[in-house]
């Protein structure tokens, strides 16, 4: 048996539970919804990294959907909520092949089902617009994990992606992060400034997830996790989903990244500009300096060095697909996961550690949310609280 076979093999006995994909985004992006448009029962290689047939291929048991909203949308809260509805129509219309779950008891029926277990996150805190009544609302919704933040700041947590402004986590953020566990809502530190994180650490009494971050000792990229940070998750509970992002996995990818926007802000483009002047002087730049390209090696020796830094029942996988544009070679899209696995069996990684991080670090980290919050919903109410309120005194408030 080859290690692509073995590897099969062992994801139909615990498939990927995914921390991270933004098919919903794609969908409203593209298609504004019309999943006529996009039907993910068929092959829609030309268009997304994500479809039912791929998914299957990949291996994939559980996926958390993420109903991320731009920072800079005039009402993100309604948008955040068209995400959600997005996924629940996406639910009723394969019931076949997808079930929404929200909790790990639901994650194991819908394993002995052979169908892809359905959860949410939603991916930063400006989708509750600080206030405790909408975080409440999105988990009533259905939503089991918030990264407190995106790309920018906001009001009450530092983003790894921005200029420090809190210093991690305001008084107010402290409460949502508690609200969170009372809530049995994982607290998401992809994103966060790695104030923020030691911040969320201090103060959750839950374990935390990374939904798509990898190690920042083998790719120096904010967006990724000091090794201090990883070594505290053992004693939290915690899990860190490696995440599939070249220019967050390969340092040379990275410093082109670095090198192709400023040749942007040389021609007078801000970096993200999509016009098609601006991306002529992209491809200008790309013709003369290759892109690197990432490899499912690439990805694994994160993986190694997280399970020196966190150990291997702390580990877990969300590759962030249809939210990047490249992908790893090998990882091309979500029917790559055996390729990872394989490659993580010929460096020696054993089936049981294997299942672990695959299915069941993430299946018992949100079980153990649910514990804290069985436990704190005994002994505590809703919070009342406002940023008004706790954050009166911060400066710059």
């Amino acid at each position: 048996m080859t290690s692509l076979e073995e590897a099969r093999e062992l994801l139909r006995a615990f498939p990927v539970v995914d921390g991270h994909n933004d098919l919903p985004w794609a969908l409203r992006e593209q298609v504004r919804y019309d999943l006529d448009a996009r039907d993910i029962a068929v092959p829609q290689d030309a268009h997304l990294h994500t479809d039912l047939p791929r998914l299957r291929a990949g291996g994939v048991g559980a996926q958390y959907w993420s109903v991320y909203v731009r920072s800079d949308l005039p009402d993100p809260v309604t948008a955040t909520l068209e995400q959600i509805d997005c996924v629940r129509r996406l639910v009723d219309r394969h019931p076949d092949a997808l079930r929404a779950a929200l909790t790990a008891a639901d994650l194991e029926a819908a394993r002995g089902e052979g169908r892809i277990a359905s959860l949410m996150g939603a991916e930063g805190g400006h989708s509750i617009a600080n206030s405790l009544g909408v975080l409440r609302g999105l988990y009533a919704l259905g939503v089991r994990y918030l990264t407190l933040t995106h790309n920018d700041n906001v009001d009450w947590a530092d983003s790894a992606t921005d200029e420090p402004r809190v210093g991690g986590l305001s008084a107010f953020g402290r409460e949502v992060v508690r609200e969170m566990n009372r809530l049995g809502m994982l607290v998401d530190l992809s994103h966060v400034a790695a104030t923020t994180m030691r911040d969320a650490l201090d103060t959750s009494s839950a374990p935390v997830i990374f939904s798509h971050s990898s190690a920042r000792a083998v790719c120096d990229h904010p967006r990724n996790i000091p090794d201090d940070v990883l070594e505290r998750l053992p004693a939290n509970g915690g899990v860190a989903m490696v995440t599939f992002v070249p220019k967050f996995v390969l340092q040379a990818a990275v410093d082109w990244t670095a090198a192709a926007d400023e040749n942007m802000r040389a021609h007078g483009f801000h970096h993200l500009d999509t016009t098609p002047e601006a991306m002529k002087v992209h491809r200008a730049f790309e013709e003369r300096h290759p892109r690197p390209v990432a490899t499912a090696a690439t990805v694994a020796d994160h993986l190694d060095h997280m399970r020196e830094a966190a150990g291997i029942d702390h580990l877990g996988i969300g590759g962030d697909y249809d939210g990047t544009a490249f992908t790893p070679q090998g990882l091309d899209d979500v029917s790559g996961y055996p390729n990872l696995i394989a490659e993580l069996l010929d460096r020696g990684w054993s089936k049981t550690d294997l299942a672990k991080l695959t299915w069941k670090n993430a299946v018992r980290v949100l079980g153990a949310a649910e514990d804290v919050a069985r436990h704190l919903k005994a002994t505590r109410a809703a919070s009342h609280a406002t940023i008004e309120t706790l954050d009166a005194d911060r400066p710059g408030a």
